[in-house]
């Protein structure tokens, strides 16, 4: 790795953070949903745009080298493991409150088979095949990036589709989770169940949709945090077992039905 990219990594995310943190929280008002924007959000819109193709020149080509990517990815869970700290430090606090409603966080995982149930007909139904496979088995975070890589490698046509959700929840996902619960708050879902919601297995998403549920209602925000960071420790470590044992067999049943025995079907077997 050239030593001067490094440190033009190092200097371009300082610049990042520091406008996005400048920039601050903002709040718009569409109708009557009041939509939070986080500092997070606008850090991604600027690396997005910086990162295109056609303005990869001169500087920004330094910072863009392929040695930089490959790192930035690379080391991710190391930037990432803060954060789990994090979650546990936030849920402490609220222990006894989280045991009395357990069992509702243990039912919750079996909405990680909505991927399955949803996401697969509408993939198939888009032309997709063994690429649905990888792409519907979750929401494309570690775990299911992990599983599909042992079963098929991340070159096959399972590994393409898995590998294309999580880039596209990557550059999206906490854009989207940090606006689409502010507005569910304002249709009127409880504040603790938006809060459950948000651990969905992706520590940025989670983020983002428990910080915008804060700033809107500040108040709650020990609350918020705490159920929010139980709910993705739970995802993180009971959703491997939903999705190996109840996600995969049942994307492999309905795979089958809705290709009607295929080559492709079999392929995917």
């Amino acid at each position: 790795m050239k030593k001067n990219n490094f440190i033009y990594l190092i200097i371009f995310a300082l610049l990042v953070v520091t406008i996005s943190e400048m920039i601050g929280f903002q709040s718009i008002s569409i109708g009557g949903v009041s939509i939070g924007l986080l500092p997070l959000v606008f850090a991604i819109l600027i690396t997005m745009i910086l990162g295109l193709n056609i303005l990869r020149k001169g500087f920004w080509k330094k910072v863009y080298s392929k040695e930089n990517i490959e790192f930035a990815g690379k080391y991710l869970i190391l930037i990432m493991l803060p954060l789990m700290a994090r979650y546990g430090a936030d849920v402490a606090p609220k222990i006894v409150d989280i045991l009395e409603i357990g069992g509702i966080f243990l039912v919750q995982e079996l909405g990680n088979l909505g991927t399955v149930i949803f996401g697969l007909p509408i993939a198939i139904l888009l032309g997709l095949r063994r690429e649905a496979i990888g792409a519907t088995l979750g929401i494309g975070r570690e775990g299911e990036l992990a599983y599909i890589s042992e079963k098929y490698t991340l070159d096959s046509k399972e590994g393409r589709g898995v590998l294309s959700l999580y880039i596209i929840g990557t550059l999206f996902g906490t854009i989207f989770f940090s606006i689409f619960a502010p507005i569910l708050l304002n249709f009127g879902f409880r504040v603790e169940a938006l809060a459950m919601a948000s651990g969905v297995g992706s520590g940025s998403m989670m983020s983002a949709s428990s910080a915008s549920l804060v700033a809107q209602v500040p108040e709650m925000k020990s609350t918020i945090l705490a159920y929010a960071a139980t709910s993705q420790l739970l995802t993180s470590f009971l959703g491997t077992f939903t999705m190996v044992f109840l996600a995969a067999p049942l994307q492999q049943f309905l795979y089958r039905i809705f290709t009607r025995g295929d080559q492709h079907a079999k392929r995917a077997a």
